[in-house]
């Protein structure tokens, strides 16, 4: 038997700050009856289902005789107070396993509204929009959303074809979304010639909104832009910045510097992030926004020297800093350095990260060295204590190593 004891501690303004709690295992022998699992099939049955059950006055019943037991605080809470107070602070994995606890909590944990407030505490408010306005999200419910999105289980390919053209034609460009749009930044053109434009000419921008209902690229004005480059790196923020960082310029050096563009501004104006200290300048690696307003950078060609090598390390800046600074979370030679845990990727270049609710980075593809295969997905979240590469295994073709539009969507089997 397992008995979990949640407390909660409130503060000076009487608001929850902390929860406590203390679980204790007994060996005992028990009749549970039918799995859980049959309880929409049989709800008259309830009581009969569950011999074994925690009272509010702290008995113990096994359907024979009571056990008296110290009274657990939290079960003279009202299910309003556990469900609003307490459980909705909690992680989707916490509330999965809270919810094996007993059958009261058990009842808690299968609401919807509560499913939705612990979504949006994991994840923020704008996520948690962006999934009901998802097609299906409501049939499938937030139970089954919070599952899939902690698990990455229902995660499969998918083609996406649009409407348009990006003028003129490019490669080596960088490519993120703003909200349910997608904005490009510079690239090669004809005759490898890098720009510095938004997916345009020049100092034009251009944005694809995935909402409209024929996607369409249009133009929109930005002033003064960083050097014209390719092989760059871009990521949103706040769901209408642009950031992008180093990449080549047109002499062929490797830069590393750091760019914002507040796409939000009726006259959009480019302004460098002004920092201490900052990577080793390099190409074709990545930029990802994770718990707000912090960017993880990852991968690409480094320079070292008078030498460039693939690179698989890490860097971090939290932007809400009053002086933000980039920190090394991998790289032995470099400061504040430490190594992440699992099976790390291999070194690449011109690969894609994409952000995933909860913190959470996915890599993919790119070039990699020698034998190693650029087809297997990998996670790792820095928001954790020891941060830890983990390997994706999702279903589904590959992509068309020659196509540039596709994303991993996180749908369930029933879509």
């Amino acid at each position: 038997m397992n008995r979990l004891r949640m407390t909660p501690i409130y503060g000076d303004d009487e608001t929850i700050t902390h929860i406590i709690g203390i679980q204790v295992f007994t060996e005992v022998t028990l009749d549970l009856g039918p799995l859980p699992g049959s309880l929409a099939k049989e709800p008259a049955r309830a009581s009969d289902r569950f011999r074994f059950n925690i009272s509010l006055s702290g008995v113990v019943s096994d359907g024979s005789r009571n056990i008296s037991r110290g009274v657990c605080g939290i079960m003279q809470l009202s299910d309003e107070v556990i469900a609003l107070k307490i459980l909705s602070r909690l992680t989707p994995r916490d509330i999965a396993s809270v919810g094996s606890v007993c059958r009261r909590l058990y009842e808690l944990t299968k609401n919807e509204d509560l499913w939705r407030m612990v979504c949006q505490n994991a994840w923020g408010s704008e996520t948690t929009r962006v999934l009901e306005t998802v097609p299906g999200a409501k049939r499938l419910g937030w139970g089954r959303l919070a599952r899939e999105l902690t698990t990455l289980e229902a995660a499969a390919w998918r083609k996406l074809t649009v409407g348009g053209a990006v003028e003129p034609s490019r490669c080596n460009f960088s490519a993120c979304a703003v909200g349910n749009r997608v904005v490009l930044f510079g690239g090669e053109g004809v005759n490898m010639q890098p720009m510095n434009d938004t997916q345009g000419l020049l100092n034009d921008v251009f944005v694809l909104d995935l909402d409209a209902k024929h996607p369409t690229w249009r133009e929109i004005s930005s002033l003064a832009p960083p050097l014209p480059r390719s092989w760059h790196s871009s990521c949103t923020l706040d769901g209408t910045k642009l950031i992008v960082s180093g990449g080549c310029a047109d002499s062929g050096v490797l830069l590393s510097d750091t760019f914002l563009l507040d796409l939000s501004m009726e006259k959009p104006i480019w302004r460098e992030i002004p920092v201490a200290w900052t990577p080793p300048s390099r190409l074709g690696h990545t930029l990802s926004v994770y718990g707000g307003r912090k960017i993880l950078m990852f991968g690409g060609l480094a320079k070292s020297g008078p030498l460039r090598f693939r690179s698989s390390d890490v860097f971090t800046m939290d932007l809400s800093e009053e002086e933000p600074c980039w920190r090394c979370v991998t790289g032995s030679g470099m400061p504040g350095a430490g190594n992440p845990g699992g099976i790390a990727p291999p070194p690449r270049l011109d690969h894609v990260a994409v952000s995933l609710p909860g913190g959470r980075i996915l890599v993919f593809g790119g070039s990699v060295a020698g034998l190693h295969s650029a087809s297997q997905l990998y996670i790792l979240d820095p928001t954790e204590e020891k941060p830890t590469w983990r390997i994706l295994n999702v279903p589904g073709g590959l992509l068309d190593l020659h196509g540039v539009i596709a994303h991993a969507l996180l749908e369930g089997p029933e879509l």
